[in-house]
């Protein structure tokens, strides 16, 4: 009779233990499946963010050009002068194509390894007016190239001073802040620059000191 109860105990735990063991076969299934789709949803946001983030802007200025020769030991010059009129239109992009970043699965955080710098292109029409010159002294391919590089440094400089730029890294906040609303809502943690990200402020901080 003991040996009776003995096997059936015996049974009755190898049973127990064929359940528990399903149960958590059944658990760590499930919870894979739950971290796989997670991960899968996170890459798919990232993707959904990865575009050509553009903001434009409009710029113009007058200036006026000036270039004298000299001759006969600067007794002789002969001038030539122009009114040059710029309007540019210019693009801040951040193409987030190139965003690199790393997904851990095990403690459930994506980390922002490189956001790319900003791309800055200037598409400057030059018009020139009151032209003067002279035989001696005549507009050449020269003058353009160098009025051309000219506009084009102060026109970065304008660029600078003014809020293209801070309107352009607004809409690349905001673009990222995508990845940090999902993130959050699953309970995931978003890294960028070795801080955890909490919010837009922590983005702007960081954005600010590296790009």
């Amino acid at each position: 009779m003991q040996n009776l109860v003995k096997r059936i105990i015996g049974i009755s735990v190898i049973v127990l233990v064929i359940i528990l063991a399903f149960k958590y076969c059944q658990f760590k299934k499930d919870d894979d499946k739950d971290i796989e789709y997670n991960t899968n949803l996170i890459q798919q946001q990232i993707l959904n963010v990865g575009k050509l983030v553009v903001t434009e802007g409009h710029f113009s200025e007058v200036v006026t050009y000036k270039n004298q020769q000299k001759y006969f030991l600067d007794m002789v010059s002969f001038e030539k002068k122009a009114l040059v009129v710029v309007n540019a239109n210019v693009t801040v992009a951040y193409d987030l194509h190139k965003m690199k970043y790393d997904i851990d699965e095990k403690n459930k955080t994506i980390t922002i390894l490189n956001i790319p710098k900003e791309e800055i292109t200037i598409n400057p029409d030059i018009k020139f007016y009151d032209i003067e010159q002279s035989q001696m002294n005549q507009f050449t391919g020269d003058d353009y190239n160098k009025i051309n590089k000219s506009v084009k440094a102060n026109l970065a400089k304008k660029i600078e001073s003014s809020s293209l730029k801070t309107n352009a890294q607004n809409r690349l906040i905001s673009e990222l802040s995508k990845i940090l609303i999902l993130t959050n809502s699953m309970g995931w943690k978003l890294q960028y620059d070795g801080k955890t990200i909490e919010s837009d402020k922590d983005f702007n901080q960081d954005l600010n000191s590296k790009l």
